[in-house]
C-alpha cells in the first residue's frame, strides 16, 4: 500500500441520491447492462461497499464492483474505458481519497446519484499524517495509523460495526430516494442488516472485555477503528504499506513492546506479504495469524463475506489476547 491511501474526510456535499444496489465482484463496472431488466445499476468501489448494497439493495438492483477480487484496492488503477462504462451506472457508491483513480473517475463519469460513504460517518485521524509509529508521551502507545493526507483521517471505517451501521443507514435511505417504488424493502433490509452489526459489535465487545493484553502487532496499520471501539491498542510493522521494510529502530521497538505488553501474536493480512510479520515473529518467538481488513474477498479469506470474516477476526484476537 501507499501513501494514496491516505484520505481527508471530506464530506460529500449533502445527502445523495443513491440507486438501488446489489454487487457483484467483477472489476471495472462490469455489468453496464443491470438497468436493463428493471433493476436499477449500481456501482461499488470496493468490497466493504459492494456488501451493503447487496445487502439493502437484494433483488431490486443490480451491483458490480470497480475492484476485482483479489486486487489492493488502494493501488487500483481504471481505464478509460472502465471509466466510460462507469458514466452507465445509475448509482455510485465510493470513499472518498480511499482510491484516488476512483475520485478521478466518478468525476469524469457525469452520474448524478453519486454516494460518498466518508460523508455517511465521521472519520477520524489515527496517528499524524507523515509521521508513522510516532509514539509520543511516555509509556503510552500512540496507535501507529499514519493513513491521512492534510486531513490526517484513516478511512478503514467497515472494521467498526457501529461505524458501519452509520453508513448502511445512509446507504439504505439513498436507496429510497432513488427507488421509491421499493422503499419499504430498502428499509427493512436496512433495520435487519444493522440488527445483524450491532450483534456482531456485542459478540466484540463480550468476546474481548476479559482479554489479559489489549496490544496487538499487525503489517498494516488498517485497525485503528476496531481498536479504538474495543479498547485495544494497534501496533503496525510498517505503518501504511505493508510491502516495505520497517528499520531496525521500529523493529527493535516493537520487540521490547511485544516483551513488555504480553503479546504473542503478529498479524499479517490476506492480500499483502506476511514477510515482515514472519521476520519480527522469528525475531520474538512469536506466533502470526491473520487479521483481514476486508478489503476484498477472495478463496484466500477466512469467511465468504463480511460477517464470517469479522468473527474469523474476533477469534484470532481472541486466541492472541488468550480468550476462550
Amino acid at each position: 500500500m501507499n501513501a494514496r491511501r491516505l484520505i481527508p474526510a471530506a464530506a460529500l456535499a449533502g445527502a445523495v441520491a443513491l440507486g438501488a444496489t446489489t454487487l457483484t465482484a467483477c472489476s471495472g463496472a462490469s455489468d453496464p447492462d443491470g438497468g436493463k431488466d428493471g433493476k436499477v445499476a449500481v456501482t461499488a468501489s470496493f468490497y466493504p461497499l459492494q456488501f451493503l448494497a447487496e445487502q439493502i439493495g437484494r433483488d431490486h438492483v443490480s451491483v458490480s464492483t470497480l475492484t476485482k477480487p483479489g486486487v489492493e484496492p488502494h493501488d487500483l488503477e481504471i481505464t478509460p474505458k472502465q471509466t466510460g462504462r462507469l458514466g452507465e451506472s445509475d448509482v455510485i457508491v465510493y470513499l472518498k481519497g480511499l482510491q484516488p483513480a476512483v475520485d478521478k473517475a466518478v468525476a469524469q463519469s457525469g452520474v448524478k446519484n453519486v454516494v460518498d460513504a466518508a460523508a455517511l460517518t465521521e472519520l477520524e485521524a489515527h496517528g499524524s499524517a507523515g509521521h508513522d509509529h510516532a509514539h509520543e508521551g511516555s509509556g503510552e502507545h500512540a496507535e501507529a495509523h499514519d493513513h491521512g493526507d492534510e486531513g490526517g483521517k484513516d478511512p478503514h471505517v467497515w472494521l467498526d460495526p457501529v461505524k458501519y451501521a452509520e453508513i448502511a443507514k445512509g446507504v439504505g435511505a439513498a436507496l429510497e430516494k432513488a427507488d421509491p417504488g421499493h422503499a419499504a424493502d430498502y428499509r427493512k433490509n436496512t433495520d435487519e442488516l444493522t440488527g445483524k452489526l450491532a450483534a456482531l459489535d456485542t459478540e466484540f465487545k463480550d468476546g474481548l472485555k476479559n482479554s489479559a493484553s489489549k496490544t496487538f502487532i499487525t503489517t498494516h496499520s488498517a485497525f485503528g477503528y476496531l481498536a479504538e471501539r474495543y479498547g485495544l491498542d494497534q501496533e503496525g510493522i510498517s505503518g501504511v504499506d505493508p510491502e516495505s521494510e520497517p528499520s531496525p529502530a521500529r523493529m527493535k521497538e516493537l520487540q521490547e513492546l511485544a516483551k513488555k505488553e504480553n503479546v504473542s501474536t503478529v498479524f499479517f493480512e490476506t492480500l499483502a506479504s506476511d514477510k515482515t510479520a514472519k521476520a519480527l515473529a522469528g525475531d520474538t518467538g512469536l506466533k502470526t495469524d491473520v487479521l483481514d481488513p476486508l478489503e476484498g474477498i477472495t478463496d484466500t479469506s477466512q469467511g465468504a463475506d463480511y460477517f464470517e470474516v469479522m468473527r474469523s477476526n474476533l477469534k484470532n484476537l481472541q486466541k492472541a489476547f488468550g480468550n476462550k
